[in-house]
């Protein structure tokens, strides 16, 4: 867990993890230079129960703070990611390990999320359904980083490269998943209670105002996101794609200073987001030169 000032919501969550049923579970919390004194006092009174570990350090954003942690976390035989104010459902945590039980090689779990407001009542989903191939990953960003769950291969293969640009630590670990490989999982059905307030530090809503506005803050804050984490894949894991694979990333990769590969990128029915609305602002932005 990634955690940052606030303790509106921190209980909650906590107890909704101690709760997890037939799976044995230790916490590593990192304080990612929070200026909050009530957070890192109820975080010393959870160490000095024995319920959780943390330590802290500088600001990192959440990107960089969840690989921190996954780099410091100890041997495990899965690691998952958590939020400081969702609520997960008491099965989230087996559902996913027994989704990935008996895997050889890496593999990672997500799933569907339940939307709901800051006092746990329901809101319309974000119902995804992806078709989840690595075409449609280096286009299409929608896995939520607290549903996400990997086995200690996937850890390791994640470990292996500290990539120069990381949008976020969610979509890059499922990108290296595919890009590699691994064994990939989606999960239709909500663990999770993903809370939505005015703090979140990404958050979703299913209305047509919000995702437009999203996708143009994306674009005005952040030029070529997805082909430079095309670049980084390339940069950290080209050994050990299929050719197949390494001319799908490379493409991306190139989308923003070739129209070549632009052109490739809306005509190869490889990158097809499920989405259909997202497939059409995909090839909007390529063909504008903002992939």
């Amino acid at each position: 867990m990634s955690a940052y000032n606030g303790t509106a919501y921190l209980e909650e969550q906590l107890h909704s993890i101690y709760a997890q049923r037939d799976v044995e579970v230790r916490l590593l919390v990192r304080d990612d230079g929070s200026a909050s004194a009530p957070l890192r006092a109820a975080l010393d009174g959870e160490q000095a129960a024995g319920r959780l570990t943390w330590y802290e350090g500088p600001n990192l954003g959440p990107a960089r703070s969840f690989m921190h942690l996954l780099r410091q976390a100890p041997a495990a035989d899965c690691y998952a990611f958590a939020d400081q104010d969702d609520v997960w459902l008491p099965e989230k945590l087996a559902t996913a390990v027994e989704r990935l039980d008996g895997t050889d090689g890496p593999a990672l779990y997500f799933s569907q999320t339940q939307l709901v407001d800051a006092a746990l009542r329901p809101l319309p989903n974000v119902v995804i359904a992806p078709r989840l191939t690595l075409g449609e990953a280096l286009v299409y960003q929608f896995v939520g980083g607290n549903t996400i769950v990997m086995n200690a291969a996937m850890r390791d293969v994640l470990l292996r490269y500290d990539p120069a640009y990381m949008r976020m630590h969610d979509i890059w670990c499922y990108d290296v998943a595919l890009a590699v490989g691994a064994k990939v999982v989606f999960d239709p059905q909500p663990h999770i209670l993903y809370r939505q307030h005015g703090s979140n530090a990404v958050g979703q809503a299913d209305s047509w105002r919000f995702r437009w506005r999203a996708r143009r803050q994306r674009l005005t804050a952040e030029r070529h996101i997805r082909s430079r984490i095309a670049r980084q894949l390339l940069d950290g894991y080209a050994d050990a794609m299929t050719a197949e694979a390494r001319r799908l990333v490379a493409t991306a990769a190139d989308a923003s200073s070739s129209w070549r590969a632009r052109w490739r990128l809306v005509t190869d029915p490889a990158y097809e987001p499920a989405d259909k609305a997202v497939a059409r602002s995909f090839r909007i932005a390529a063909m504008l030169g903002l992939f």
